[in-house]
């Protein structure tokens, strides 16, 4: 019979210890509507339990600088998750993938977070959202589907014609039900161009050519439901626009104000329409969170005047919310009382306009560089926020936190209408 060691036993009873921790978003976020002063507190222990004294959230502080066990090697500098806008978790939640600052692509165990495998390869993946076992990759001359445990893998489409193939880049995401894509290539001819692909029935669609609008585009990704493809164009102006084709090829929408919104993340509407969710950099809605129809490019305000930096809706099963990460200066914006009242915070705002909140955590994060912004993350049923932090050091090490939500009716009274209301 063999007995598990110390430091396994200790594992458990945090991870236990944990998991009791888990809260309604924050008892906080039922009851307090204005701006929330930070409250002190020590980095959390490697795998041990904490809580975030501001509003009551069940934290685990999941990365440190060097080993973490079965291969797995965090870096000096910063150890994350890859961006808001992309899932850390797959579909059941039993894999939870660190790619930045790892020694590849770095597999935890998606509840315990202790670290399992580690995997090299090239080109962009991301998880199925349906097939737990599944990442959808594309590379080079290829689309396929990659097994993480097993390393195996399926080439689904090559073709000479194309090549430099790119999932987005790094803005990729598949359709909701992970049948779509959309893939940037450049054709044989010199053409830069983006397609949908179907990875069930194994269809392409016809090349959309990027030079039929201005600038240049740095990403591309299919739209939730499979209809559009969303493009981002950067113009030599510094304006960055949005071009909507529909898979067939069309251009459908452009949206020629700068950056209305961006760094956000897309999303189904209550309705069923397709939105895109994000922080605007234009009037009338500057520094706002808005939502924008892919239809008709309809702009609804989220939230009043505030520092939100990046949106995300990786919470499928819960498309009516988006996980804000707010940086900025907690004294400037206490001192701003009509701005919204978050700073170096993370929340969840319902997007049907009613400004509905539940706020998570203090990220304790001021800035510092690209790779110490927190980029908050929520698993695909929202039970839990993956978001990074130097916690009070900027340019010290970035650490990887994930905090832990309860959505039940009995943990969970009647959320909060915040007061920051457009």
């Amino acid at each position: 019979m063999r007995f598990p060691t110390l430091s396994a036993v200790l594992l458990l009873v945090c991870v236990a210890a944990f998991l009791g921790l888990r809260t309604a978003g924050g008892h906080a976020s039922n009851t307090s509507r204005g701006f929330e002063a930070p409250v002190p507190m020590d980095l959390p222990g490697y795998l041990r339990p904490a809580t975030d004294p501001a509003f009551g959230t069940g934290i685990v502080r999941i990365s440190k600088p060097g080993p973490l066990g079965n291969g797995v090697v965090c870096g000096p500098k910063y150890c994350s998750h890859r961006y808001s806008s992309a899932q850390a978790w797959n579909a059941d939640q039993t894999l939870l993938l660190l790619d930045n600052g790892c020694n590849g692509m770095c597999f935890l165990d998606g509840h315990t977070y202790a670290a399992l495998f580690w995997r090299k390869r090239a080109g962009e993946c991301e998880w199925h959202p349906r097939n737990a076992e599944l990442m959808i990759c594309v590379h080079d001359r290829a689309v396929s589907t990659w097994a993480p445990r097993t390393n195996h893998e399926d080439v689904l489409f090559t073709s000479p014609d194309y090549h430099d193939l790119q999932f987005g880049p790094s803005k990729g995401n598949p359709s909701r039900d992970g049948s779509r894509i959309a893939v940037r290539a450049v054709r044989k001819d010199g053409a830069d161009v983006v397609f949908a692909y179907d990875l069930s029935q194994r269809q392409k669609f016809p090349d959309i050519e990027l030079s039929q609008v201005p600038g240049k585009a740095s990403s591309c990704t299919i739209s939730p439901l499979g209809k559009y493809i969303l493009c981002f164009q950067d113009l030599v102006d510094g304006t960055e626009q949005r071009a909507i084709f529909t898979v067939d090829g069309a251009l459908h929408q452009r949206w020629t104000d700068h950056h209305r919104p961006g760094h956000g993340d897309l999303t189904v509407d209550a309705d069923g329409s397709e939105v895109y969710v994000g922080i605007s950099k234009s009037s009338p809605d500057k520094f706002q969170v808005i939502k924008r129809r892919l239809s008709d490019g309809k702009v609804t305000v989220l939230t009043a005047y505030g520092e939100a930096e990046h949106a995300s809706t990786r919470a499928i099963a819960r498309g009516d919310w988006v996980f804000l990460s707010y940086g900025g200066d907690p004294r400037e914006v206490s001192a701003n009382p009509g701005w919204a009242p978050y700073a170096r915070e993370v929340i969840a705002l319902r997007i049907d306009g009613s400004g509905a909140i539940r706020r998570i955590v203090q990220t304790r994060n001021p800035p510092s560089d690209y790779w110490s912004e927190t980029h908050a993350s929520p698993s695909p049923d929202g039970s839990q926020v993956i978001w990074s932090s130097n916690w009070g050091v900027p340019g010290g090490p970035v650490y990887e936190f994930v905090a832990r939500l309860d959505w039940s009716e009995r943990q969970n009274p009647k959320e909060v209408v915040a007061n920051d209301q457009p």
